[in-house]
């Protein structure tokens, strides 16, 4: 498959959740987002009003992340952040699961938390991405959660937040694609740096890609396109 410069940019969802980011460095991100066409910014909830009038008649998303990064906190809790993100400009959500759940094999209580996630978001016609985190987990887990998204819906699933032991990788990548087929869409995120890390990506099944490292990314594949005289990137 062959993509353009710009829509491989549009698979980029642009990232900034340090805990320590400040004004600066998040005006930074928006603006690098507008100039790049990124798909959406990722930060912390609490800065999902200052990027939403940031952005505010450009066409980027807001995604605030929630419960994020451990994902240790109630479903009501869950809910409540979501909400106020939402009401803050958020269009996208992204969320981690309950991983005590996971590793207790509490499925239902993992089934309940997603559909309530997942129709709360809809219901305001937003995107549901769901984080796995899958450095902690097994492929039989990983499937497992992949089973569920793929009868609940959500818009995504994804495999890491970029703060566990371990980010993307292509295995997990394949294996969530192979569950979910084309009926969800999978982001790969946590320590995709290069262009050739996002392609692979991209061929494992990615239909999105979480990353810090956006602009070098998309300026390594703009001069590998200049170099070799080709308007489009081959995948």
């Amino acid at each position: 498959m062959e993509y353009s410069l710009e829509e491989l940019a549009q698979l980029i969802d642009h990232t900034y959740l340090f805990a320590a980011a400040n004004q600066q460095q998040i005006e930074k991100l928006c603006q690098e987002a507008i100039r790049y066409h990124f798909k959406m910014v990722a930060i912390n909830e609490c800065q999902t009003k200052l990027c939403a009038n940031l952005l505010k008649g450009f066409q980027v998303h807001v995604g605030a992340a929630i419960s994020f990064p451990l994902g240790q906190t109630s479903l009501a809790t869950k809910r409540y952040s979501a909400l106020d993100a939402i009401n803050d400009g958020a269009d996208e959500i992204d969320y981690v699961i309950n991983l005590s759940a996971v590793k207790n094999h509490n499925y239902q209580y993992i089934e309940n938390e997603m559909q309530v996630m997942t129709e709360l978001c809809h219901q305001h016609q937003v995107i549901c991405k769901v984080i796995f985190e899958n450095c902690y987990l097994n492929p039989q887990e990983i499937t497992k959660l992949s089973q569920i998204a793929k009868q609940i819906r959500p818009d995504f699933i994804k495999t890491s937040t970029g703060f566990g032991t371990a980010g993307a990788k292509v295995e997990d990548v394949k294996l969530m694609r192979k569950i979910v087929k084309n009926q969800v869409g999978v982001k790969a995120a946590g320590g995709i740096r290069t262009a050739n890390q996002f392609q692979q990506m991209l061929q494992a099944g990615a239909t999105r890609i979480g990353t810090s490292h956006g602009v070098a990314i998309i300026e390594e594949i703009k001069q590998s396109l200049k170099e070799n005289k080709q308007r489009n990137l081959k995948i």
